[in-house]
């Protein structure tokens, strides 16, 4: 009795195994319903965003000194060495002025003879003025010797500045560093003729420290950025300095500052140039080098950031972003972005500080698709105060 009571079980339990079974197979072989999808979100916060702007440019000397010869004449000694640092007046080429010191001892002669002779009319007119009282020499006469004089006077003036003159020729002779900098290589050697006033330079001198950095920019982006800071979008940054980046990717040492922008704009480029002054006291930075310029243009206060995939552009080349609406379900909003910052983009219309904007995922949504949003993480995500 009791057998048959167990056997009875036992056929009863399989039974329901195998319509459990049957029934999972049923299951397996329907169609899948429509799941959520699960996206990574950035919600955006408003922050404060450096406008920065990395323009290309040359580096150029502050000052730059062309050394020519004022006299003509054999060059006798170099008196420096090439690409030394040189003071201003400092002797660079001594001519052979041997002409000149003659010029310059009778000019000085005639100087004396001049001297000595207005001593004699003037001891002469101070005898005819006391006979001229007695009446012993005539008014005439008295007139006569006193004009002397003054003729004397006038040829000691005269032989003055022929003295002068040569003196000045003669110290040409002897060429100096106009401004203190590095001078470069010399034109001419030992022996060799210069003259006056020649199209050749003998060497140049240059003030690198500090030295200038000429950059260009757009007229166009110069257009966009004064609109933005007369409608308040961006604050300007007063007296912000300069970083620059040398040929090797590499920061330079001392910030320069902006001096000032050019006032005409080039027709063939349509940029416009700036100038940064940059110290240059090690002398790393040499005239001519290929540098970038990294330069604050503005600040916005409550600039939102959002990370470049989470941007995509529609057939007509409109930029959007999709964002979690009501409901968790997508919604595509237009968006215009102004500035790129790093893997960034500042929005400037479109979105929202809160907005959650879908940066991963997008392959598998739409507008309208119920999603299940998780925040992108933290280290996962760049957000640059400028570039």
């Amino acid at each position: 009795m009791h057998v048959r009571i167990r056997s009875c079980s036992l056929v009863f339990a399989g039974l329901i195994l195998g319509a459990a079974m049957l029934g999972g197979c049923r299951q397996h072989d329907a169609a899948p319903q429509p799941g959520v999808a699960e996206v990574t979100v950035v919600t955006l916060k408003p922050q404060t965003v450096t406008i920065r702007r990395e323009l290309p440019g040359r580096t150029t000397a502050y000052l730059i000194a062309e050394v020519r010869p004022q006299v003509n004449g054999i060059v006798k000694q170099r008196l420096f060495t090439e690409g030394a640092l040189v003071r201003a007046g400092q002797a660079l080429y001594q001519l052979d002025d041997a002409t000149y010191r003659a010029e310059y001892g009778s000019a000085k002669a005639n100087l004396a003879k001049a001297q000595a002779a207005l001593v004699s009319t003037s001891m002469n007119a101070q005898r005819s003025a006391a006979l001229a009282k007695v009446n012993v020499l005539s008014k005439q006469d008295n007139d006569n010797v006193h004009a002397t004089w003054k003729q004397a006077e006038a040829d000691v003036a005269a032989a003055q500045a022929a003295l002068q003159s040569s003196a000045v020729v003669l110290g040409y002779a002897r060429i100096v560093a106009p401004i203190n900098g590095r001078i470069g290589k010399s034109s001419v050697t030992q022996g060799a003729l210069v003259t006056a006033n020649q199209p050749t330079a003998l060497a140049t001198v240059q003030q690198i420290d500090p030295l200038y950095v000429d950059i260009t920019q757009s007229s166009h982006e110069m257009l966009q950025l004064r609109q933005q800071l007369a409608n308040g979008a961006l604050k300007e940054t007063d007296d912000a300095p300069v970083k620059i980046l040398l040929e090797d990717g590499s920061t330079y040492t001392h910030d320069g500052r902006l001096q000032f922008a050019d006032v005409t704009v080039d027709p063939s480029t349509g940029s416009f140039s700036l100038r940064v002054v940059v110290p240059n006291p090690d002398g790393l930075l040499l005239p001519g080098m290929y540098v970038r310029a990294v330069l604050d243009k503005g600040v916005n206060p409550n600039g939102l950031l959002v990370p470049q995939q989470g941007i995509t552009h529609d057939p007509k080349g409109d930029a959007i972003a999709m964002v979690i609406g009501k409901d968790s379900k997508v919604e595509q909003r237009k968006v215009h972005v102004s500035h790129a910052l790093g893997d960034q983009w500042l929005v400037q219309d479109g979105l929202a500080p809160g907005d959650q904007v879908i940066v991963e995922g997008l392959q598998k949504i739409q507008p309208g698709v119920l999603v299940h949003a998780t925040e992108l993480a933290a280290s996962a995500s760049v957000a640059p105060h400028g570039a």
